[in-house]
């Protein structure tokens, strides 16, 4: 296999349902490029038909490797292992069911290129009129509050930092992956705060996106974890936890 040019990855629990036909979008738009790419499944300790359809995918695509979690170790802690295992110098993290089309990773990185940015970030709230298929109205005013309230604890111009498309510059990224101690569905701003406190450029454009009822994050359970994480992230802060 060349270098490649990009690394993709895809965090997977439990996902028979819907990884089969992400893979077959992403495998369809790499076609495409005139880049090499490589592709990292993080499999978090799935208990379906999720490793058996990884491994059928994986026999005719070389360029598909599978990371395998035993036991279920969380989204953040999947993301981290596939971004430090990546060989690529732009990192690209997707959600499994492509909530963001796949193809808006060509405005991320000619953005990552022209801007010479450390972090490009898909976002919801700058153009929600992009929004195809929009969240029940509880969960979406919930996620305004609560990137509200990212933005209030950790300093970050950012008003959507759960959106699972996010584009990384390896070399002047991986510091942050490696401080990243969240690794729950609430990693995202701990690992952009990292990026911002060591002097990364981070920048936030508006893209497509659609939600699909069948995500995994539970409103009331998940958002009580997220908030948390978000506190103990102020608290290191404050305590210096983060000090190189």
């Amino acid at each position: 296999m060349d270098q490649p040019y990009l690394s993709i990855i895809i965090p997977a629990y439990n996902e028979a349902q819907r990884i089969g036909k992400s893979l077959e979008r992403i495998r369809e738009y790499l076609a495409r490029k005139p880049f090499a790419a490589e592709l990292i499944v993080v499999d978090d300790g799935s208990t379906d038909g999720t490793p058996a359809l990884l491994e059928t995918f994986a026999a005719a695509w070389p360029e598909l490797r599978i990371l395998r979690n035993e036991p279920n170790r969380g989204k953040g802690y999947s993301v981290r292992r596939g971004a430090l295992e990546a060989r690529a110098p732009y990192v690209l993290f997707t959600d499994a069911d492509l909530s963001t089309p796949f193809e808006e990773a060509d405005r991320l990185l000619a953005e990552m290129e022209s801007a010479r940015a450390d972090a490009v970030i898909g976002s919801r709230a700058l153009r929600r009129e992009l929004i195809g298929v929009h969240q029940p109205k509880f969960r979406e005013w919930g996620g305004i509050l609560f990137n509200w309230v990212v933005r209030l604890l950790t300093g970050l111009a950012i008003h959507d930092t759960q959106c699972g498309f996010k584009l990384f510059r390896r070399e002047t990224t991986r510091r942050a992956f490696e401080g990243q101690t969240v690794f729950g569905f609430g990693f995202d701003p701990e690992l952009l705060f990292l990026i911002q406190r060591s002097g990364g450029r981070i920048l936030e454009i508006p893209v497509r996106w659609n939600n699909d009822p069948a995500t995994k994050v539970r409103f009331l359970r998940d958002s009580s974890r997220m908030l948390l994480d978000l506190l103990k992230l102020r608290w290191c802060a404050w305590r210096g936890k983060y000090e190189a």
